[in-house]
């Protein structure tokens, strides 16, 4: 059975998420223990709340340091909403600026909408070929966020396939999830979105030893 795991931290959905990975046919730990996270065929970092409290929470335990060198192995790490939003350089929360994990160029900024946070389910525009929602195109996600990155800007050159990006809207558009070789990520929680979040989690694990 694939194995994964959910880094535990301090901050997170961990239960539900954990609950909806084993739903969806994978052996999961919750732990932060640096050897199980390095080896595991597949890394799930979730996060909510704010961002430079997520960024503090993952560096206590070298989560930064895990990320990055599950991603120089090709080992796969998929982040969740906030856990999404760290793997940028920056997130600016009421005017403060924190580094981020840097993973992906981009600062995650407030979202312009008169009704914050952005909260519910809502629809997504997938990028052809996109593995995470291969038979849920037309599916609703649940959302609760006040913040996204709203533009992408990283250039990726052959022989490296691009980026697959996939988008909603509240107020602007924004990144509602991200596909780019081991690093995938969703703004949305899949462990709060039904059998469509299932499936997702789903199509991901399936991912993991291609």
């Amino acid at each position: 059975m694939t194995k994964v795991v959910v880094f535990d931290y301090g901050t997170g959905n961990v239960h539900s998420a954990v609950k909806a990975l084993e739903l969806a046919g994978a052996e999961v730990s919750l732990t932060s223990d640096r050897k199980t996270a390095l080896e595991a065929d597949g890394l799930v970092v979730p996060g909510v709340g704010a961002f430079s409290a997520v960024m503090k929470a993952l560096k206590a335990v070298r989560g930064d340091d895990i990320v990055d060198r599950r991603l120089a192995g090709g080992r796969p790490v998929l982040g969740i909403c906030v856990g999404m939003q760290v793997l940028f350089e920056h997130g600016v929360e009421r005017g403060v600026d924190t580094e981020g994990l840097g993973e992906w160029p981009g600062t995650v900024t407030e979202l312009p909408a008169a009704i914050l946070p952005h909260m519910g389910w809502n629809t997504v525009t997938s990028d052809a070929g996109s593995a995470l929602f291969q038979g849920i195109e037309e599916e609703r996600f649940y959302f609760v966020h006040s913040y996204a990155a709203q533009s992408w800007t990283l250039d990726v050159m052959p022989p490296f396939p691009a980026p697959l990006l996939t988008w909603a809207e509240h107020g602007a558009p924004f990144l509602a999830a991200v596909e780019n070789g081991p690093l995938s990520a969703t703004q949305f929680h899949p462990e709060k979105s039904g059998e469509a979040g299932i499936r997702l989690l789903k199509n991901w694990i399936g991912t993991l030893h291609r």
